[in-house]
């Protein structure tokens, strides 16, 4: 329970996902106003990132909900997960790849159910990491405390040993809340500096690095 450890988010961390405007041009072409797709699917989304969806429910009520048909359904689907799933943050995957052995890793995500064999199949996450917390897998998002938690019992170690790295503030500051470590995610460089720093103060020493 006392190995040093670095904790990292997926989406605008290991994976670069900007807007693709995917919404905007179904919008466009069901000839609905702005803003329509989220309104009518908000809880289906928010269902399918505790995991009280599944696929073929999400898929369902896109069709209810949008009156799409099943060829349109898939055409939709595939456009949500290019912008979910964006392009492999190479430099920082290289660099957390080569701490291998070196201390504990783990990927801690606020997900969609789909994303683990997705992303499996894409940047093979389950081979860079010990351990990958979903949201869609325990029920829990981020910045809930016990997210947290949950990625600790799941790598056995303590939280104060523990550097997690995100892009959303909000999150950084729970996982400070939580006991970590934390650092906002504004490039690589940073980071990789940042996970350095962590490293070389070993467990016992984490607590007095200063938080980024």
């Amino acid at each position: 329970m006392t190995k040093t450890c670095l904790i990292l988010d997926v989406g605008g961390v290991l994976e670069i996902t900007p807007e693709t405007g995917w919404v905007q041009r179904w919008e466009e072409r069901l000839a609905t106003p702005p803003g329509t797709v989220h309104e009518r699917m908000r809880d289906v989304w928010q269902a399918g990132s505790v995991g009280s969806i599944s696929e073929r429910q999400v898929h369902e009520q896109v069709a209810a909900r949008l009156g799409l048909d099943a060829a349109q359904v898939e055409a939709f689907m595939a456009d949500l997960w290019v912008e979910y799933l964006g392009t492999p943050n190479e430099e920082l995957i290289a660099h957390v790849r080569g701490l291998q052995g070196s201390c504990g890793l783990g990927i801690l995500s606020n997900s969609f159910v789909g994303a683990r064999e997705r992303e499996r199949a894409l940047y093979r996450f389950d081979e860079l990491v010990e351990r990958i917390v979903y949201s869609h897998e325990i029920g829990i998002e981020k910045p809930d405390l016990r997210a947290f938690e949950a990625v600790c019992v799941s790598l056995e170690v303590r939280p104060e040993s523990c550097l997690f790295i995100d892009d959303f503030a909000v999150n950084v500051e729970a996982a400070q809340a939580a006991g970590m470590q934390a650092h906002l995610f504004e490039g690589n460089a940073q980071t990789i500096s940042r996970i350095a720093a962590h490293l070389n103060a070993g467990p016992r020493l984490a607590g007095r690095v200063p938080l980024g």
